[in-house]
Order: C-alpha cells, then sequence, then structure tokens
C-alpha cells in the first residue's frame, strides 16, 4: 500500500497532494495497481502503453511517492566540464568585474588563460549566477514646468503633417500641414492648414494667429525646424533670420527655441496634436485643401469649446473667458 508522509491537518494533506503529486504520478500509481491485479499484459492493453514501461515502474516503485518521479537525466560527468582553477577564475573575475558585458568579460578571461567558447561560458555564468548586473539608469527627474500667470505670456507653435490616407480623391496625391499654435496658459488654440511648409508660411501663421488671438502674445515657443529658424543651419550669422523670426523681431515679441530633440519641451501642442490624429484625422477624409481646411476650422472649434482636466474640467474657451473678464 501507498505510504502517505505524516501530515497533521486535512488542509495541509491537500496542499501536499496539490503541489507535490502530478498527474504522472498518479497514472503511474494506478497502472502499478491495475498490472498487480489483473496482469501486465492486460494492463499494457488498458493503458494503451508497452509491458517493459510498466516493468519499469514496478521495479521503481516502493510503496513511497518519491518513487514514482521523474529522474534527472542529467549525466553525473561531463568530460568537458569547466575545472575548478577554471570556475575559481570566473568568479574572481566576477567579483572585480561585476558590471563588465559577456564579450569583454570572456576577452579578460582569455588574456588570462581561459580557453573556453563564449557560450560554455555565458552556460557557466548562468549556472553559477554570475551574469552581468547592469547598473540601473539614473532615474529622469523632470524640473518644475513654468506654469503661466496669464494668456498669451508664452504660446507653443508647431506644424503637423496631414497623413496621407486622409488625402483621397481628387486631392490623393497632394500635401496638407496643419500650424498649430496653443496659448499654455488657457489651453485656447488656432489653427490653420497650409500648402507648404516654409518660413514664409510660418511668418503668414503668426500674422493670422495674432489676429485670431483676443489677447497680446509676449513670447513664442518653437522646435528647431527650418520653417521657424537657422539655429542649426550653415549660416550662424546672427543677422541671418528667417521671415518667422524677422515677424517676431519687429513685433517685439520673444522667441524662444527648445531643447534639440525634446519634444516633449512643447508637449502641449505635441499633445493636442496627438488628439488631433485620435479625434479628427482617424475619422475625416478631405477631397481637397479648401474641403480639409473648412473641416480643420470646425474640429478647432470644438477644441476650444471641450472641457479639459487641467482647467479644472472648463473648456479653453471658458477659461480664457473668465480670466478677460476678471482683469
Amino acid at each position: 500500500m501507498l505510504k502517505l508522509p505524516h501530515i497533521n491537518t486535512p488542509q495541509k494533506r491537500k496542499d501536499f497532494r496539490m503541489t507535490t503529486i502530478t498527474q504522472d504520478m498518479r497514472f503511474r500509481l494506478s497502472l502499478i495497481r491495475y498490472a498487480e491485479k489483473h496482469g501486465v499484459t492486460k494492463a499494457a492493453r488498458k493503458y494503451k502503453t508497452n509491458r517493459q514501461y510498466i516493468y519499469r515502474w514496478k521495479n521503481r516503485y516502493d510503496g513511497t511517492w518519491d518513487s514514482l518521479r521523474d529522474r534527472s537525466r542529467r549525466p553525473h560527468h561531463h568530460p568537458n566540464q569547466h575545472t575548478d582553477q577554471e570556475l575559481k577564475l570566473i568568479r574572481d573575475m566576477r567579483r572585480r568585474n561585476p558590471h563588465a558585458g559577456l564579450v569583454v568579460f570572456w576577452v579578460k578571461l582569455r588574456q588570462r588563460g581561459y580557453s573556453r567558447s563564449i557560450t560554455g561560458l555565458w552556460r557557466v555564468l548562468k549556472r553559477l549566477q554570475c551574469l552581468p548586473v547592469k547598473p540601473a539608469n539614473p532615474k529622469y527627474i523632470p524640473k518644475p514646468y513654468e506654469q503661466m500667470t496669464h494668456p498669451g505670456q508664452r504660446v507653443q507653435i508647431d506644424v503637423k503633417h496631414v497623413p496621407a490616407a486622409c488625402i483621397v480623391g481628387d486631392a490623393e496625391g497632394e500635401k496638407f500641414y496643419q500650424y498649430t499654435a496653443i496659448d499654455e496658459f488657457s489651453r485656447f488654440r488656432y489653427v490653420e492648414a497650409f500648402r507648404e511648409i516654409s518660413t514664409y508660411s510660418s511668418m503668414v501663421f503668426l500674422e493670422h494667429m495674432l489676429k485670431a488671438f483676443p489677447f497680446p502674445v509676449e513670447c513664442v515657443q518653437t522646435d528647431n525646424g527650418f520653417e521657424f529658424t537657422k539655429r542649426f543651419g550653415s549660416s550662424k550669422s546672427d543677422k541671418d533670420l528667417t521671415l518667422f523670426e524677422k515677424k517676431l523681431a519687429e513685433l517685439g515679441i520673444e522667441h524662444k527655441k527648445i531643447r534639440p530633440f525634446t519634444p516633449r519641451h512643447n508637449g502641449k501642442v505635441e499633445r493636442s496634436h496627438r488628439k488631433d490624429n485620435e479625434y479628427f484625422y482617424a475619422t475625416h477624409r478631405f477631397y481637397s485643401f479648401e474641403d480639409f481646411s473648412k473641416q480643420l476650422k470646425i474640429h478647432n472649434k470644438k477644441y476650444n469649446n471641450f472641457p479639459m482636466r487641467p482647467l479644472g474640467w472648463k473648456s479653453p474657451r471658458e477659461t480664457l473667458k473668465s480670466f478677460l473678464h476678471s482683469v
């Protein structure tokens, strides 16, 4: 008879069986018991196995569950296994070079007489739990973003390429662009459709934006695109300004350029463009430039009247109106 280990409570016995007794072990026990009662041949026919399999487990079974477990097939000795001296060298080198990568570590070992392959080294490192420990990247802590105190204190401007899939019909193959300006304080936004990206288009957009905004603009923030600045162009002369920069200087508006390859510094306008993708470009198609311009104006009107959490669930238009009435 099968002897279970001594277990105090039914709950512990249940946990023991669930965690240590596998389905294969139960099958083998049932097979052995049937063979003892009806013979090996009938047991092989009933359980759809061979007699050699039954004899092997009958001979191995000693009345305990452990005798019904699968034994390890790992060889006891391998002629090419690492020697004690090699293992000691690996441990010592890893202690001195805890962050060295696999290839660098392998090269350092070879310089000290190690002759094994890099794959063999990796298997040993894994078995010894000595794989390279990559130091954690320093956590990025963003600087507190400057909060605007009134409309027009800073306006973010950017350009969005209209997805080609949205341009259909006779306009298919053409390129349309969306210029966007968003006030950081109120999130009030002005957009306009253009056929090209250029410093001239940026200047025209700036003029239209200043007429559309019901407040004076003190500072404009953009990325370093060629349509805005020649900051990273071939010419390094301060006098060689773009039409956009010249218009800002003429109007006495400060031009702030964000850090290169850091679009999050223009995060408000970038966020608004992601919303445009989700709620506008994903569901609309444009059959001409005039059609695109008309639909874009309607969409922006909805945007300015939509409540936002950063504004205390007020819309940009309500926030702007509330501020202008309070001064």
